[in-house]
C-alpha cells in the first residue's frame, strides 16, 4: 500500500537551496567585511552580531567613541524566504530606538522597528549586496547619536556611508548642553516622504 503525500508532510524549502550562489556571496561579502556577525539557519536565516564603529572608507574622526561609545551598532539581519528578491530586514538591537522613533521618518525606523534603510529612488533589486546595507545601518548608528543630542533635525537621506556632511560634528566631544532626548514624542513626522 503506498502512502499519499500532501503539501504539508513536505519540508519546506528555504531560499538558500534554490539560491545557493546567492548564499555563498552573502557569507563571503559579510564575512570579509563583517566579521564581528555570526549566521544562524534557523527559519530564513539570519546574522546577528555587531557591526565595527566606522567602516567607512574616510578616517574615523577624532572623538566618535564620545559620541557612540567603544562599539558599533548591535543588531540583527533577518532573511525572508523570498529573498533575495526581497530586501532582508535590519533590526537594530543596541540602540533599540524609541517606540515614538518608529512613527517618524526623520528617524530612519519602520513601524516595526526595523531600519528604513532603502528609499524610493534606492530600491532594492535583489542583486544588491547585502553589505551595502550593513554600511548604511554602522552609518544609521552615527546619525543616531546625533539625533538623540539634538545636534540635527533629521538622518541624511542617503546616510553617511558616502557623505561626510555630518563628519565635523564628530571631531570634537558632545557639548554638555546638547540634549540628549528630543521632545517630540507625540508627533507623527509622517509629512515628510517615506523613508
Amino acid at each position: 500500500m503506498t502512502t499519499a503525500h500532501t503539501p504539508n508532510d513536505r519540508m519546506p524549502t528555504t531560499w538558500w537551496a534554490c539560491e545557493p550562489r546567492r548564499l555563498r556571496r552573502d557569507h563571503e561579502e559579510i564575512t570579509a567585511q563583517f566579521s564581528g556577525l555570526v549566521w544562524n539557519d534557523d527559519g530564513a536565516g539570519s546574522w546577528e552580531g555587531r557591526l565595527p564603529r566606522w567602516p567607512f572608507d574616510r578616517p574615523e574622526p577624532e572623538h566618535l567613541t564620545a559620541w557612540i561609545g567603544d562599539e558599533g551598532l548591535l543588531l540583527r539581519l533577518e532573511y525572508s524566504q523570498a529573498y533575495p528578491m526581497v530586501a532582508p530586514r535590519l533590526v537594530p538591537v543596541d540602540p533599540l530606538p524609541e517606540p515614538y522613533e518608529w512613527t517618524q521618518t526623520r528617524w530612519h525606523v519602520n513601524g516595526d522597528a526595523a531600519l528604513c534603510l532603502l528609499r524610493e529612488d534606492t530600491l532594492w533589486t535583489g542583486r544588491d549586496s547585502v553589505v551595502d546595507l550593513l554600511l548604511k545601518a554602522a552609518g544609521w548608528r552615527v546619525e543616531y547619536a546625533l539625533m538623540k543630542r539634538s545636534v540635527i533635525e533629521r538622518m541624511t537621506d542617503n546616510g553617511i556611508v558616502d557623505d561626510d556632511r555630518f563628519d565635523h560634528f564628530l571631531t570634537r566631544p558632545p557639548s554638555p548642553h546638547d540634549n540628549t532626548e528630543h521632545s517630540d514624542h507625540d508627533t507623527g513626522g509622517q509629512d515628510d516622504p517615506a523613508c
